[in-house]
């Protein structure tokens, strides 16, 4: 490894060698190097001079925070602009903008189509995205280029235009067509609740009284007519006891009466009165241990007994009355019709007795009848409460459903209000279209650059070309290249007086044609600078 590295560095060319290879072919450097460099520099002032006008679109949030008023349209700006930009960028709209401003009407000195128009158009156009750093996008810029920077001005600013009313226009349509969905789709869901509705309606007309949210109060009604129908039955029941009573009072009566009729019997009939007033009273004595003396078979009773102790005392009193024939005739009558007065009243008690045992007989029969209605309702109960709530199964979907859709219906037309506002999501222009001042292409300066690289190298190259190529020996390495032995001693070179003084003239031309060669480049940089 050393020795190569000796021979490598043996073989590179020390700083004495470079000066003689330049101080010798420093002609073929020269005239490469500023030709290279003046021929690219030239060239570029040949190329057409194009102007770049550029402006900044801002992606503006909605004034509304979006928990206030939720929007309803593609929030997505990336797919928006997407679809935005196809849409300018169509023929139609391209070629609006070209016969607007008058654009590319002739190129190379010939027409040119619809067609190359539009696609010399869209090379033109440039659309850079500027995202936040959360990588959404925040901003975009517009630029078109010309050869003509006022038109380039006009041109960006009738597209920044067109984006920002596209923008709008594209988010109204959204948000309109959102909301006339929406209103379609209420209006179906309304009807279909409609329908529901009445077929809820037909259930509860067709079964009044059947339907699960009235079973509390059909528990609640027949318990009341269960209780009336023991009443009923109470009362009839002592109505029956009474008509046998009274039927068995009127009986004695008749019995009194035949007595009086065929003999003196007095005694007999009075202690029938009397056996009928011990039972009355044991009676009375019993119902008083239940009841208060207001209750009204209580008061009846008192009041029999009382018609029965008055008939005694009438009986009483006819068969203490004389005896004479003459005068026997007319108290007998007398009593006669005193005894006739309480068998009418029985009689009488007796018929209201059997209206009444009538009258409860028909109540009982019509409580019977009720309580068997509301007993079948009770019955068909879990019948009817599948059938309900497979019903208002259906019918609570629909209410679901429609209230679902008018509070999307709603919240859908406050967004397109705030989109018609221009309050929601939107594009705003920050600054107008610069007018460029200098052009954007070609860069000059850039290919000044290039020329300086290119002129060095093919000087360079042609002047390393000329030093390989030539065969004398100018070094001392060189000759150890051919000469195996080591060199002793060194002859400089021994030139004459006109000799040394042709090779200042040669040093001094080489400086002054480097120094013109370098300030002719300084010119032109500055020149491409300034006006480039």
């Amino acid at each position: 490894m050393p020795e190569d590295f000796e021979e490598q560095s043996a073989e590179m060319p020390d700083l004495h060698e470079i000066i003689g290879i330049v101080r010798r072919r420093r002609w073929l450097f020269l005239g490469p190097f500023f030709a290279g460099w003046l021929l690219v520099w030239a060239a570029s002032w040949f190329l057409p001079t194009v102007y770049r006008s550029g402006t900044l679109i801002l992606v503006e949030q909605p004034a509304v925070p979006e928990h206030y008023v939720v929007s309803n349209v593609n929030d997505d700006m990336q797919n928006s602009l997407d679809s935005i930009t196809q849409q300018i960028l169509s023929r139609t709209r391209l070629l609006q903008i070209i016969d607007q401003n008058h654009l590319y009407e002739r190129h190379a000195g010939r027409d040119l189509s619809p067609d190359d128009k539009v696609e010399r158009m869209r090379k033109d156009i440039e659309i850079e995205l500027v995202r936040a750093d959360d990588r959404k996008l925040s901003a975009f810029n517009i630029y078109y280029s010309s050869r003509d920077p006022q038109v380039a001005q006009k041109t960006t600013n009738d597209l920044a235009h067109l984006f920002i009313q596209e923008s709008l226009q594209s988010q109204t349509d959204q948000s309109v067509a959102t909301t006339k969905f929406l209103a379609n789709e209420l209006e179906e869901a309304g009807k279909s609740l409609a329908e529901q509705e009445a077929r809820v309606r037909e259930f509860k007309d067709k079964h009044l009284g059947e339907l699960p949210s009235q079973l509390q109060s059909n528990l609640q009604i027949m318990s009341s007519l269960q209780t009336q129908m023991q009443s009923e039955q109470d009362a009839l029941g002592r109505a029956q006891q009474q008509q046998t009573y009274l039927e068995s009072l009127l009986t004695q009566y008749k019995a009194i009466d035949r007595v009086g009729k065929t003999a003196d019997g007095s005694s007999i009939g009075l202690a029938a009165l009397d056996k009928q007033l011990d039972t009355l009273r044991g009676q009375l004595v019993d119902l008083k241990s239940r009841y208060t003396d207001k209750y009204p078979d209580v008061r009846k009773l008192k009041e029999q007994i009382a018609e029965l102790e008055q008939t005694r005392q009438q009986l009483l009193a006819g068969s203490t009355s004389k005896s004479a024939n003459d005068s026997a005739t007319a108290p007998a009558t007398a009593a006669d019709v005193r005894d006739m007065t309480p068998k009418m009243e029985l009689q009488s008690q007796l018929k209201a007795n059997q209206i009444e045992i009538a009258n409860r007989q028909r109540t009982i029969r019509d409580l019977q009848a009720q309580l068997g209605m509301y007993q079948g309702r009770l019955n068909s109960a879990p019948v009817r409460e599948q059938e309900f709530a497979d019903i208002t199964r259906d019918y609570n979907q629909s209410r679901a459903n429609y209230d679902s859709l008018l509070a999307k219906k709603n919240q859908s037309e406050m967004a397109t209000n705030l989109v018609k506002t221009q309050q929601g999501q939107r594009f705003t222009m920050l600054d107008p279209p610069n007018l460029p001042t200098k052009p954007y292409s070609p860069n000059r300066l850039k290919l000044a650059g290039i020329g300086l690289f290119a002129g060095l190298v093919l000087g360079g190259g042609l002047a390393g070309l000329a030093e390989f190529t030539d065969t004398r020996l100018h070094s001392e390495r060189e000759l150890k290249k051919l000469v195996s032995a080591n060199v002793i001693a060194d002859i400089p070179p021994l030139s004459s007086p006109a000799e040394l003084a042709w090779q200042r003239r040669q040093d001094w031309v080489t400086a002054v044609v480097a120094a013109v060669v370098l300030c002719c480049m300084s010119v032109g940089f500055a020149i491409t600078y300034l006006h480039g």
